[in-house]
């Protein structure tokens, strides 16, 4: 799909260059539905033909001769079958050969959007709501290929249509010219139909992306909506853009139900103006009223081919919306470049530098600001700031989650703009503020798919300090444990990020106040198994921290202030040195003590 131009003509147009894209995605199975589609056309026109030559030997020497041979009502018989086979396997052939690129480019695409959504940067996900992302990989890819389906139908009848058309103008030329007055009414009403129906095709599919967007609010948000009785404004919210999507569907489906019958209508039209011109070319002598009939019957068989057309015509502007929304997303730029470079292959911990690092969200207010440090091998260092600081951006930017604005990340002398891709996640982990599981087992939860023992899950279980409560679950390792672990409290749902992280021995291992809702005698015991036990070896570790019992046991404590490195040191030596350092660690415990009893009842008892 994104092979592509850009979609800039007007709707016929681009609607037949997306389908050149499903045809060119799968010539075989197109070929195969086309020519059943053909064999049908062409079979549905040798019915006439059949009916014809059986009236012309059969019946009228019959009523002739008063007798019929038996031979001859076989020939019939096997013409009226072979003709009837032929066609159902026309029939066969076009519906599954359609179906199937149908189905197949459905697949297709939603796997390329999906692989482009993992490609593209955090950033790029920020500013783009869930619901618009849904709604790109469902209705929007539907919406781009439903014309696909019905095309090797079109395209058989436009066969029929053909031949119909010669045998008019066999008959009488004048008569098949009239006749052929339908084809540009029926253009001029497509026309006309794309220009009062594409507006709304593209409010609809952006309305679409609106309401799943509201809804994956509402469910991801129902602790908040519950809690504080938003219930009722939260269904409003909901309903006021559905009904807007609703009023957009039924305006367009109006100006369907009025395209649907004119367009039906046109060949009815056309038989009349030629049965009235056809009468006074009789009453002339031009022609015979045979002709007449075979050119008015034809132009009946004509109208199938137009109504076909016109069904795959009437899905071009909601299959040229669809596409254009999922194309934004192939074309979306942002896509992180990799180089050829590697981590060394040991069991010590990494050496990370962080150089004259800026970054910002918006141009005009930068967050970070020339932040320069580093960390040595085997140490822990905490990282202390104000909220809004910066540290969970730089926690992104050491991984390579987002790419800095300027400045340079380095893992073990590697900038890792350089580094292969997945060359970063095998030697460095972050355990992010939020911790999210997956509605699956407490095991694949820790693997996430990975071939990984379960003497390594136990081991990495029992450093996050997690062991105890996974052992007491029913199925221990085999728990489920529901969409987002909604099972667990939360400081066992972080210990168990925790573990996710640790299973895979990381060189660096980072945190982002990933311990907060423990309990600190707990935070204490998994800090000082870190220390020792991350893969194996004295691992580097980089702790966002706010507690004063934590802060304590790094090595080295960065704090950060208005985006810059203003104080470095050892805990003691900042609360010496630094008075806006100890104020805010101050201010921390002060808090920390409040929340402790609340915090440790929650941790002990739900689950």
């Amino acid at each position: 799909m994104g092979e592509d131009a850009e979609l800039k003509g007007t709707t016929t147009r681009d609607g037949f260059r997306v389908l050149w894209v499903g045809v060119k995605r799968e010539p075989k199975v197109f070929t195969v539905a086309t020519l059943g589609a053909v064999l049908f056309g062409v079979l549905t026109v040798a019915d006439a033909w059949v009916l014809g030559w059986s009236t012309e030997n059969v019946l009228i020497p019959a009523f002739d001769n008063g007798e019929i041979g038996t031979d001859m009502l076989v020939w019939v018989f096997a013409l009226f079958m072979s003709v009837a086979v032929l066609r159902a396997v026309g029939i066969v052939a076009r519906r599954l050969g359609g179906g199937i690129m149908y189905y197949r480019m459905q697949s297709h695409t939603r796997r390329a959007v999906t692989r482009q959504y993992l490609s593209l940067p955090m950033e790029w996900h920020q500013r783009h709501p869930t619901g618009q992302l849904l709604s790109n990989a469902s209705s929007d890819i539907e919406a781009a290929w439903s014309p696909i389906m019905p095309l090797p139908m079109a395209l058989g009848t436009v066969v029929m249509m053909g031949i119909a058309v010669v045998q008019m103008f066999v008959a009488d030329v004048v008569l098949a010219l009239v006749g052929l007055l339908v084809f540009p009414a029926v253009v001029g009403a497509n026309l006309l139909y794309q220009h009062y129906s594409s507006p709304l095709m593209t409010r609809a599919q952006g309305l679409r992306a609106e309401v799943s967007e509201i809804a994956h609010e509402s469910f991801d948000g129902a602790m908040v909506v519950k809690t504080l009785g938003r219930e009722t404004e939260e269904t409003d919210r909901f309903g006021a853009k559905a009904r807007e999507l609703r009023d957009v569907n039924i305006r367009a489906g109006r100006i369907r139900a009025i395209f649907d019958p004119a367009l039906a209508s046109l060949p009815g039209l056309g038989v009349l103006v030629v049965l009235a011109v056809g009468v006074a070319r009789v009453t002339s002598g031009a022609t015979d009223a045979g002709d007449v009939v075979t050119v008015a019957y034809l132009l009946t068989i004509v109208s199938f081919p137009i109504r076909a057309i016109g069904w795959l015509l009437g899905e071009f502007p909601r299959s040229v919306v669809g596409y254009r929304r999922a194309q934004a997303v192939l074309d979306a730029q942002g896509s992180m470049r990799w180089g050829e470079a590697e981590l060394p292959r040991t069991d010590k911990g990494a050496l990370l530098e962080v150089e004259d690092l800026h970054y910002s969200y918006d141009a005009d207010t930068p967050l970070l600001r020339g932040v320069d440090f580093d960390v040595r091998p085997g140490r822990t260092v905490a990282l202390v700031g104000a909220t809004a600081s910066g540290k969970s951006t730089l926690t992104s930017l050491m991984t390579r989650l987002v790419d800095p604005d300027s400045g340079t990340v380095r893992v073990d002398g590697q900038d890792v703009t350089q580094l292969r891709k997945g060359e970063l996640s095998g030697s460095v982990s972050l355990v992010p503020q939020t911790a999210f599981m997956f509605d699956d087992t407490v095991r694949d939860n820790v693997t996430l798919g990975a071939d990984v023992a379960d003497e390594d899950v136990w081991a990495a279980l029992r450093t996050a300090q997690a062991d105890g409560f996974v052992a007491a679950l029913p199925g221990g390792l085999d728990s489920l444990l529901g969409e987002r672990g909604t099972s667990l409290s939360g400081g066992q749902r972080q210990r168990l990020s925790l573990a996710r992280a640790l299973v895979r021995q990381p060189r660096l291992l980072i945190l982002d106040d990933a311990t907060s809702a423990v309990d600190p005698e707990v935070e204490a015991r998994i800090l000082a198994s870190l220390r020792d036990d991350v893969g194996g070896s004295a691992a580097s570790l980089v702790v966002v921290a706010y507690r004063k019992a934590t802060i304590s046991l790094a090595d080295e404590v960065i704090h950060l202030d208005g985006g810059r490195v203003v104080g470095r040191g050892t805990h003691s030596e900042l609360l010496a040195t630094s008075p806006a350092y100890a104020r805010l660690v101050n201010a921390y415990e002060i808090d920390a003590d409040a929340d402790a009893g609340a915090g440790a009842g929650a941790e002990g008892t739900q689950r």
